[in-house]
């Protein structure tokens, strides 16, 4: 399956953006998807994920009740809303998808897919 992200920008602090992960190729009902993120001078970062069907997600704490993970099968499209955004959230943001159970669904290496990552840059 490929993946191609968009709709990272410049935005204020407190405010909101949605990005978006296109996938094309085999069914993409049939995997697992995630976002993480790279700032500079860090590790890549689990941000969230969402099971094949939508029914389960994980958020990591730095973004809990701030993010929201979401996809449309029939689309295949999955979307990161984010808000109340904070300048720590900057980071180039990547959509991954995995094909494999939902255990260690927060671990980069265990994503078989990656999307080009969009940019996301939150001013103070």
């Amino acid at each position: 399956v490929q993946l191609q992200a968009s709709g990272g920008g410049l935005v204020q602090a407190g405010g909101s953006l949605r990005l978006s992960c296109a996938a094309s190729g085999r069914a993409f009902a049939n995997y697992i998807v995630g976002w993480f993120r790279l700032a500079p001078g860090k590790e890549r970062e689990f941000v969230a994920a969402l099971s094949r069907t939508g029914a389960t997600t994980d958020y990591a704490d730095a973004v809990n009740e701030r993010v929201t993970i979401s996809r449309d099968n029939a689309k295949n499209t999955v979307y990161l809303q984010m808000n109340s955004l904070k300048p720590d959230d900057t980071a180039v943001y990547y959509c991954a998808a995995r094909d494999t159970l939902w255990f260690g669904v927060r671990v980069p290496q265990q994503y078989h897919y990656w999307g080009q990552g969009t940019q996301v840059t939150v001013s103070s």
